[in-house]
């Protein structure tokens, strides 16, 4: 099983739009690495993203690079402060392919949680992809893309 974690593409400040959605360099960025991530191949089955407007719209250019015909949903456990233990419980039971499509801290901690002792940081609007061959257990990283 793939797990592709993904750090939102670039948004703007509460001061140009309160939704936070991508900036336009944020969105050429997430572009940009969706596709790179495509010719990796990255082709999950499903993707989840946290409902807030730059993960959605960053989940949604990966889903459409990578694998359109993917689940594509907002889901539970994704927010900035959420225990990363409660989504490391959840992959353990998913057999599929996964994209998640976060925000920091969030995805730093889950990083950490499932890659025990990475020392490496994780990338700021960045890519990690990740495989598990004993059913979640222990993870190591297969590669990743940075901005």
């Amino acid at each position: 099983m793939h797990v592709f974690l993904v750090h939102h593409g670039d948004a703007v400040g509460p001061d140009v739009d309160p939704r936070h959605p991508l900036s336009p360099s944020g969105r050429a960025a997430v572009e940009r690495l969706a596709t790179e991530a495509a010719g990796r191949g990255a082709r999950p089955a499903v993707v989840w993203h946290s409902g807030k407007l730059r993960a959605k719209q960053t989940a949604e250019t990966f889903w459409r690079a990578c694998n359109a015909l993917a689940e594509l949903s907002a889901t539970k456990d994704l927010q900035p402060d959420d225990p990363p233990q409660r989504m490391r419980g959840r992959l353990i039971r998913e057999t599929r392919d996964v994209l998640i499509a976060g925000h920091y801290p969030h995805l730093p901690n889950l990083f950490a949680l499932l890659v025990r002792g990475g020392a490496i940081a994780f990338p700021q609007h960045g890519v990690v992809a990740l495989v598990t061959e004993d059913g979640g257990e222990t993870w190591r990283e297969m590669w990743r893309l940075e901005v």
